[in-house]
């Protein structure tokens, strides 16, 4: 993947070859996994669509990380509003059925220094 300003361009490196162009409709990418400029997390179906399959505006600020757990179908956005939002993210194997993504919790408890949410 090669994340440009406004779009990520997927690759096959085995086959050299151009798959799919993902269209974020946000302002500007910074990460493949994180968009810092206006609290949109976007979820990607690259079977799908070149489009999101869904956006997520649960921040009112910059999103400045995203984690997935390694064993178990959770992943947390962490955002400059000095919250964590965590969701549990499904993917099945059966196509027919659409991706499901719940939100679980939103922690706080941790600072803000200067329009900046520090963990």
């Amino acid at each position: 993947m090669l994340s440009r300003k406004k779009n990520v361009r997927v690759y096959d490196l085995v086959m050299k070859k151009f798959i799919k162009k993902l269209e974020a409709g946000v302002r500007e990418i910074s990460s493949i996994s994180i968009h810092p400029g206006d609290g949109k997390l976007c979820w990607f179906d690259m079977d799908l669509s070149s489009k999101p399959y869904k956006v997520l505006r649960s921040h009112n600020k910059y999103i400045t990380n995203v984690a997935f757990h390694r064993n178990y179908p959770l992943f947390t956005a962490c955002s400059d509003d000095s919250t964590a939002y965590v969701f549990h993210g499904m993917v099945y194997s059966d196509l027919n059925q659409n991706p499901l993504i719940v939100p679980l919790e939103i922690l706080h408890g941790h600072r803000d220094t200067n329009g900046r949410g520090f963990f």
